[in-house]
């Protein structure tokens, strides 16, 4: 049975400036350029300042860590009293706020900065160029297109061959055989980078070792690959060798070929492709054994309300008739105006959330940002930095995901820098991240003939004082990308 129920409730909800705040907070610099630019689009209200040489005093000083940005009514019917104006005559022509750090840069300071370089031309274009070089007609290019088009980014084809005769004539009315189709994935298989077009992992290498086969070694190893495909992946070099007739030093050779062939021939063409940019959200300098942080704001310009916006306002006051009409207009103005003050205070705590929270993390791994001695990170989680700043978990986790920093030792996410931690013999916390590279060196220079096992790690990292079990140690050696010791033995 159906009835209905009045019921009063008291609900949390975040206000549209608190939800602008926490949109512009996880967005890298990289595009903060980018929304900025919208906003200006957007709200003619907001406009870029001039550029002028920065005052040498704190920006956020007279920023709580708790503020909020500022809260407005909600907007007067027009008509029912008059717009109140004079918070927005004001005669200050100073930008609103500055963006620029504490201190005057230099251009060597904005040098240090140093972008990732993007590049654009993408992996199907390459493919592309290549097929309108062959010598096809009308059928045999669009058969190819097709084909082209069905390679994944790795440079595989995946979808089988009766799937891609479907497509054609389903989607282009073109009728054809599946060995024509064949036939022209063969001519595709001969483009660059080698392999590409490849069904599966084993016709990829072979593909690429075609092109080597003048070299004893690579013939014995597409004898390899194509007689003992799944011994070879399980690595029972002994048996392949006796099969083939192969003394210990051929067999060598030829896994050497193998090893050193490309399993996703599309990878490095796809990786390119992507047009993505690395801008350090801050950088660390040691100034002879003191670390100082700066935050780059190069990409966030120096914002202000027009004048021209205010000017409306005062020809407003003045005005000795006030109709619905300019009343309508004012609001409007209003609006915008209210819309670009909450956007240039969300940046402003933006900015003040961001420094606050870096230093934060610069603090509690200063002894890292010293040296760059991943052995000297402590173990750090989001709840050690939230309750140093006053701030919500959430709004660090924010922070960290997104956002790098740049040191001598290279530039960083901040959120590798979280890590839990380990208690030693000694009752220390150590970091994973601490026993992840000694985990590291040590199956770096394991003897490769006879890799060590999990267990084995297990117990020379218990003998240097880490209580670790195996299966934590299994979970390490997965999250660096190592494989396990069969996989990692070599001839």
């Amino acid at each position: 049975m159906l009835k209905q129920t009045l019921q009063q409730k008291m609900l949390q909800k975040l206000s549209p400036q608190q939800i602008q705040f926490i949109k512009l907070l996880q967005v890298p610099t990289a595009m903060l350029e980018q929304r900025i630019k919208e906003e200006l689009e957007e709200n003619p209200a907001l406009e870029e300042a001039e550029w002028e040489e920065p005052d040498l005093k704190d920006e956020y000083s007279d920023l709580d860590d708790d503020r909020e940005p500022e809260q407005v009514d909600e907007y007067d019917e027009v008509g029912e009293q008059d717009v109140d104006v004079s918070e927005y005559l004001d005669t200050d022509d100073t930008p609103d706020y500055k963006l620029e750090d504490n201190n005057y840069r230099s251009e060597e300071d904005e040098r240090d900065f140093r972008p990732g370089i993007t590049v654009v031309n993408s992996f199907h274009e390459q493919l592309m160029d290549q097929l309108q070089l062959l010598d096809l007609n009308e059928e045999e290019f669009l058969v190819g297109q097709q084909l082209v088009g069905s390679i994944d980014e790795d440079g595989y084809l995946r979808r089988p061959l009766h799937s891609i005769v479907d497509d054609l004539a389903f989607s282009q009315n073109i009728m054809v055989e599946e060995d024509i189709v064949e036939s022209m994935l063969r001519r595709i298989q001969k483009f660059d980078p080698a392999g590409v077009g490849a069904r599966d992992l084993q016709e990829c290498l072979l593909l690429q070792l075609e092109r080597k086969k003048d070299k004893a070694a690579a013939r014995d190893a597409i004898k390899i690959l194509t007689r003992y495909f799944d011994e070879y992946t399980k690595k029972h070099f002994d048996k392949i060798a006796r099969s083939l007739n192969l003394s210990g030093e051929a067999m060598k050779a030829a896994h050497h070929e193998i090893i050193h062939l490309n399993p996703r021939p599309g990878n490095s063409q796809a990786d390119n492709s992507k047009s993505m940019q690395v801008i350090p959200d801050f950088v660390i300098h040691n100034q002879e054994g003191e670390l100082q942080l700066r935050l780059n704001a190069r990409n966030a310009p120096d914002l202000r309300i027009s004048d021209t916006y205010k000017d409306m306002f005062r020809h407003y006051e003045k005005a000795e008739k006030r109709d619905k009409k300019m009343k309508e207009a004012v609001t409007f103005v209003k609006q915008k105006l209210d819309a670009a003050k909450w956007f240039i205070d969300a940046i402003r705590q933006r900015q003040h959330t961001l420094l606050s929270t870096m230093d934060a993390i610069m603090e509690h791994q200063y002894a890292f940002f010293l040296t760059g001695d991943q052995a000297k990170l402590k173990p750090m989680i989001l709840k050690d930095i939230a309750d140093k700043v006053n701030l919500d978990i959430s709004t660090i986790s924010r922070v960290a995901n997104s956002k790098y920093v740049q040191t001598e030792f290279g530039t960083f996410l901040l959120k590798s820098f979280f890590s839990e931690g380990i208690m030693t013999d000694s009752g220390e916390e150590a970091s994973s991240k601490e026993v992840k590279k000694i985990l590291s060196d040590l199956i770096g220079a394991e003897e490769k003939k006879r890799p060590l096992a999990d267990d084995k790690l297990a117990d020379i990292l218990n003998e240097k004082g880490y209580n670790i079990a195996r299966r934590t140690v299994a979970k390490y050696r997965e999250q660096m990308g190592i494989p396990v010791a069969r996989l990692r033995k070599e001839l």
